[in-house]
């Protein structure tokens, strides 16, 4: 029986805020290449025009990349949270010690964010680490000097469709959010003088930015592999952008196929009990096993983020469009479980 869910597409716009100072809404069909925030008219809850502070303040973005090989799986994230810069870089190994490395640092010290998720740079650094993101139509480029953990990788588009989407988010702000999965996966990653075998790695990348809630949650899960030498991608979440549009897809040979909303049953009491993982139209029905678990639980003065992402095995069954379903045994993944205030 074919998925029963196919929403609309907007056409991408050139940039995301109109003339009106209101952001063209949607599921896109493709990037969105000028993210224009300045020209967004934001306001207060009542209905005030905001300050040049608030504005600034209640902007929040982030950057993140992930690549999976057989046994491995590399992440690195950038995020510009305004109060603080953040991020980390992490190599799990299934036979080996993970090698982790975060950073922290107020305000916008050693951070710079791209504009776009087409172009530009994002970069975090303090003294001799560093990672950065280089960014274009073709693919995202990874550079990573981690001490021991060193790589040099590009993420190849390949001109497959992105999820891109913005939407309405909480009251009066609105995010913008890109993700792309499945993506082939050039250049060299080491770990000493280790050199990792990049033949079957895929890799994906999220780009979110926007006026985001004062306090905001998530779940996500994120697949990057190949299933019989096929590539495929899966991207669930909720908790962010729900007003209407949800950012779930799988990517497959190639070709994007949007998935109706989904619900997470975990157990914070106890987190390595298995996740379930179910969509709305029972496209996706999936258990998570966690195996490791990245996690940071900070309160300081005006923030407070319990983060917690896992690397661990999807099961399951995927139904594809065409009605034909897709089987995952032991297949490398991630999940995340997040609350913020910001």
């Amino acid at each position: 029986m074919p998925s029963r869910y196919q929403p609309n597409l907007t056409p991408a716009p050139s940039q995301l805020i109109q003339q009106d100072g209101d952001a063209v809404y949607g599921l896109f069909d493709g990037s969105v290449p000028r993210l224009n925030f300045a020209d967004f008219n934001y306001r207060t809850v009542l209905d005030n025009k905001a300050s040049a502070l608030a504005r600034f303040f209640q902007f929040k973005q982030f950057q993140f990349i992930s690549v999976t090989g057989p046994n491995w799986l590399l992440a690195v994230a950038i995020a510009d949270i305004r109060y603080a810069s953040s991020g980390f870089a992490y190599l799990y190994q299934q036979e080996a010690t993970t090698v982790e490395k975060g950073l922290l640092l107020p305000l916008q010290l050693g951070c710079q964010m791209s504009q776009s998720p087409t172009s530009g740079r994002a970069q975090l650094h303090l003294g001799k680490t560093r990672w950065h993101f280089d960014l274009d139509n073709h693919c995202w480029r990874l550079e990573l000097q981690c001490g021991e953990l060193q790589a040099s990788l590009q993420l190849a588009r390949q001109q497959q469709q992105p999820l891109a989407l913005c939407a309405p988010t909480g009251y009066q702000g609105l995010t913008y959010t890109e993700k792309n999965n499945a993506l082939a996966v050039t250049g060299e990653l080491k770990l000493g003088e280790r050199p990792f075998d990049l033949s079957s790695a895929r890799g994906g990348y999220d780009f979110s930015a926007g006026f985001m809630r004062r306090r905001t949650n998530w779940r996500w899960a994120s697949i990057n592999t190949l299933l019989q030498n096929v590539p495929f991608g899966l991207n669930l979440a909720n908790g962010v952008n729900e007003t209407g549009l949800c950012e779930n897809a799988l990517w497959y040979q190639g070709k994007i196929q949007h998935l109706s909303p989904v619900q997470f049953q975990i157990n914070r009491q106890q987190p390595n009990q298995n996740w379930q993982l179910q969509t709305l139209c029972g496209e996706v029905e999936l258990e998570f096993q966690p195996l490791y678990c990245r996690q940071e639980k900070v309160q300081a003065a005006l923030l407070t983020s319990n983060f917690r992402q896992y690397v661990g095995y999807y099961q399951g069954n995927i139904m594809l469009a065409d009605g034909s379903k897709l089987q995952l045994k032991q297949c490398l993944g991630l999940a995340e479980d997040h609350y913020a205030k910001w």
